[in-house]
């Protein structure tokens, strides 16, 4: 389980995040949604280690993280996607899969990690050689979720996965996620704009505005609820 404790977050003088608290079950998907600036980000970056943890506690299955750096919370089962498509462009497809395999937990072995990757988006075993940064956006977004997914993570760490996507290729990517989260029971975590599409697949949601929470329950629940008016009215 991945639990946040009244988690602040300052840059400075400039709050980011205030008084969060939220507790991500194995096998749910957990969106965080909000307006652009809202604290999505900080939120993700907190968890991994990037960002400066101002006040209050990051915990593990009960392990408080707070203080741990990065690397060490990657060996521990943490996997961020941040937002943007960061990889390797220069690097071919089959190489960011192996850099990213061999900072993970390695519980398969890499000939078999790479099939898996292979299977679930056949066109990168297609684009295998081809250079990161010559794939379209979509591609660069299935990789981006491979060289995540192939560290055999335990907490799953997604900003905004459908950024700049043509609408087919979303689903393609939101379907991975939804068969992934079930099958391998791990904790999930969605940062998405776009909080309808987020809903749909998430067990549930917490809304953020100016980094505090103003809205937060079951998935269903906050798109159901009151035909959106509400969840609309907490991007305001």
């Amino acid at each position: 389980m991945l639990e946040l404790r009244n988690l602040s977050v300052r840059y400075g003088a400039v709050r980011a995040l205030e008084g969060v608290s939220l507790q991500a079950v194995p096998g749910g998907i957990t969106a965080i949604l909000g307006a652009n600036g809202a604290g999505k980000s900080s939120l993700m970056r907190a968890i991994s280690g990037i960002a400066p943890v101002a006040a209050g506690q990051v915990l593990l299955d009960g392990q408080d993280i707070t203080t741990l750096p990065p690397p060490v919370r990657a060996r521990l089962g943490v996997a961020h996607a941040m937002e943007g498509r960061r990889l390797f462009r220069q690097l071919t497809v089959e190489d960011n899969l192996k850099l990213a395999w061999s900072f993970g937990a390695r519980r398969e072995k890499l000939a078999a990690s790479l099939a898996e990757v292979y299977a679930r988006f056949p066109i990168l075993e297609t684009k295998a050689r081809t250079a990161a940064g010559l794939l379209s956006g979509g591609q660069q977004q299935m990789l981006i979720l491979s060289c995540t997914t192939i560290r055999s993570p335990r907490f799953l760490l997604l900003d905004e996965p459908s950024l700049g996507l043509a609408p087919i290729i979303v689903q393609q990517i939101y379907g991975f996620i939804t068969n992934y989260a079930a099958q391998s029971g791990i904790v999930v975590m969605i940062a998405e704009q776009m909080a309808t599409l987020a809903l749909r697949v998430s067990h549930q949601g917490l809304v953020l505005r100016r980094g505090r929470v103003v809205l937060a329950g079951a998935g269903e629940e906050l798109l159901r609820g009151n035909d959106g008016k509400t969840l609309a009215a907490s991007y305001l």
